[in-house]
C-alpha cells in the first residue's frame, strides 16, 4: 500500500511539472499571435501603398494586355509552383493536415511544391508527394521578411527559366474573433492587375522608367508583400492552434491530477484504516 502511494504522489509531481509546461507554452504561444498581427498590420499597408503606386501607373500602359490567370504566355494552361507554409515546430493539433487538404486541387494538376516548415516536410513524405524546394518556417516575426525574399528568389527564378507559368500560395490564418483558424490559397502569378484600378481623374504619375519596367517591379513588390503577409499570417496560425492545442491539454491534465490526487487520498485514508485495525488487533490479543 505505502508503495502504491509512493507511485502515485511521484505521478503527482511530475504531471504538476508538465501543467508548468503546458502553461509556458500556452503563454509563449499567445503572446507571438499578438506580435504577429501587429506586424501584419504594418505589412497590409505597406502592400496598399504598393497597389495604390500600380493603379496610378496603370493608365501609362493603356493597351496593356496580361495573360488571363492561371494560364502561361501563350494562353494554354502551365505548370504552377505551389508555395504551402507549414508548420516549423509540433503540438499544433491538425494544422499542417489542413493546409495541405487546401492545397489538394492545386497539387492534383502539374506542379513544383515549395514547402517552408519542417513539419510540412513529413506530412509531404506521408503523402508521397515530392518536393522541389525546401525551407525552416519563422520562428518570429522579424524573420518573414527574409523567408519571403527566399521564396521571391525561388520563385521568380522559376518563372525566369520557363519551369513554371503559374505561382500561388496556400497559408492559414487565424480565425477572427477567437474562431477556427481558416487556410487561404492565393493566386500571385500571373499578376492581376485589374485588382487596382486608377484612381478617377488622377494625372499620370512622372517617372523616369519605362512604364513596362516600373509595373514589373512594382508587380514584383507587390508579390514579395504578400508572401511576406503570409509568412505573418501562417506564423500566428501556427501559433494559435498551438495555443488552442496546450488548452486541451492543460484541461487534460487538469482531469488527471483530480483523478490522481482522488487516488492518493484514497489510499492514505485505506492506509490510515489499517493501520488502525492492525493496532486494535494486537492490543486485543495481548488482553
Amino acid at each position: 500500500m505505502t508503495g502504491r502511494l509512493a507511485e502515485v504522489e511521484a505521478r503527482i509531481g511530475t504531471v504538476h511539472k508538465l501543467a508548468s509546461v503546458i502553461s509556458a507554452m500556452r503563454g509563449i504561444a499567445a503572446a507571438r499571435v499578438q506580435e504577429a498581427q501587429r506586424h501584419a498590420e504594418g505589412i497590409r499597408t505597406y502592400a496598399d501603398t504598393i497597389g495604390a503606386a500600380i493603379g496610378e501607373a496603370m493608365p501609362l500602359l493603356p493597351d496593356r494586355d496580361p495573360p488571363p490567370r492561371g494560364t502561361g504566355a501563350d494562353g494554354h494552361e502551365g505548370r504552377r509552383a505551389v508555395i504551402l507554409l507549414a508548420a516549423e515546430q509540433g503540438f499544433a493539433g491538425t494544422y499542417n493536415e489542413q493546409v495541405f487538404d487546401a492545397a489538394a486541387p492545386l497539387l492534383a494538376g502539374p506542379h513544383d511544391l515549395y514547402i517552408a516548415g519542417d513539419r510540412g516536410l513529413l506530412v509531404a513524405s506521408e503523402r508521397g508527394l515530392p518536393v522541389a524546394w525546401s525551407g525552416a518556417m519563422i520562428a518570429h516575426p522579424a524573420q518573414a521578411a527574409t523567408l519571403a525574399t527566399r521564396l521571391a528568389d525561388v520563385v521568380f527564378e522559376a518563372l525566369g527559366r520557363a519551369q513554371v507559368t503559374a505561382v500561388s500560395v496556400v497559408h492559414a490564418a487565424p480565425g477572427t474573433a477567437g474562431g477556427a483558424m481558416q487556410v487561404l490559397v492565393r493566386s500571385l502569378v500571373p499578376f492581376d492587375y485589374d485588382r487596382f484600378p486608377p484612381p478617377p481623374n488622377a494625372a499620370p504619375p512622372e517617372t523616369t522608367l519605362p512604364a513596362a519596367v516600373l509595373l514589373s517591379r512594382l508587380a514584383e513588390e507587390y508579390v514579395f508583400a504578400e508572401l511576406t503577409e503570409a509568412a505573418m499570417l501562417a506564423f500566428a496560425a501556427e501559433n494559435a492552434a498551438r495555443m488552442r492545442a496546450m488548452i486541451a491539454a492543460h484541461d487534460n491534465v487538469t482531469g488527471s491530477l483530480a483523478s490522481l490526487g482522488s487516488e492518493a487520498r484514497r489510499l492514505r485514508q485505506e492506509g490510515i484504516t489499517d493501520e488502525i485495525i492492525e493496532l486494535a488487533t494486537g492490543r486485543q490479543a495481548t488482553r
